[in-house]
């Protein structure tokens, strides 16, 4: 089946349309999608989409959002994944590049997510943007104090970072990005991740992959972008859906594979 692994349908770029955009995605043989939370505020719009049972969903703070919960206690998260539809922690972690919050909250908020992650066994979504050193630092302190499973998320850093993160057991995914034309430098990461770990996303509404791109992205799209992890890994189609398959509910272990 197709998956997607990343979605954001609790946006508003979706509240006029929301049922339809989730009917084409099945429609396109979408069979599973995890609606990704970007600050606990929201946390309540995200589960809401997750009523649906092929629809699962995370908790966490983005980190442009870190500075609205400077003080985010692990055992808030804790307690918010005791629901059974709830399949990870996150997103989270670095963005270095806009910084719409203060670097120190991003750091102290990712940490509490780490704990979170750590206690619940549940896989952490990781955000990282211009902060490979940072990032891979605290990933690797964190990881020694005691281990904890980890997501790089729409994976467009650099090379030295994935290697770091790879060799902490990360898994990747990716996204439409993969598809656009001045994106080598990121295929060429792709081609070096860690084959039995990589999942596909789309991040909708955001980073549509061509042919779409410039326009709202939604999971129905996730195809192109399988298509284009096949192309770069010089595997056949059946066998990229099959690898992501297996690699996604090896990560997502709550959710039952049908």
């Amino acid at each position: 089946m197709l998956i997607d692994s990343h979605v954001n349908l609790h946006a508003p770029q979706f509240d006029a349309d929301r049922d339809e955009v989730i009917a084409r995605a099945r429609a396109a043989g979408v069979g599973l999608m995890v609606n990704i939370s970007d600050r606990i505020s929201h946390y309540e719009k995200v589960r809401a989409v997750a009523d649906a049972a092929d629809i699962w969903c995370t908790v966490g703070t983005h980190p442009h959002e870190a500075k609205e919960n400077p003080d985010l206690a692990a055992a808030t998260l804790i307690g918010l994944a005791t629901d059974p539809r709830v399949v990870g922690i996150g997103e989270t972690g670095l963005d270095f590049h806009y910084d719409l919050s203060p670097r120190d909250i991003q750091a102290r908020v990712f940490r509490a997510h780490i704990a979170a992650a750590r206690e619940t066994g549940l896989p952490l979504v990781v955000h990282t943007r211009e902060a490979d050193a940072a990032m891979g630092e605290i990933l690797e302190e964190e990881h020694a104090r005691a281990p904890f499973r980890i997501l790089m998320h729409c994976y467009t850093s650099g090379a030295e970072l994935a290697a770091r993160a790879a060799a902490l057991g990360a898994w990747f995914s990716v996204s439409g990005i993969a598809t656009f034309r001045a994106a080598e430098s990121v295929r060429a990461v792709i081609r070096d991740m860690p084959g039995e770990r990589i999942i596909v996303e789309t991040d909708c509404p955001y980073l549509a992959p061509m042919p779409y791109r410039g326009r709202r992205n939604e999971p129905a799209y996730v195809g192109h972008v399988l298509a284009k992890l096949a192309e770069v890994r010089g595997w056949t189609l059946d066998e990229a859906e099959q690898r992501t398959e297996d690699a996604f509910f090896a990560l997502f272990d709550r959710i039952p594979r049908p």
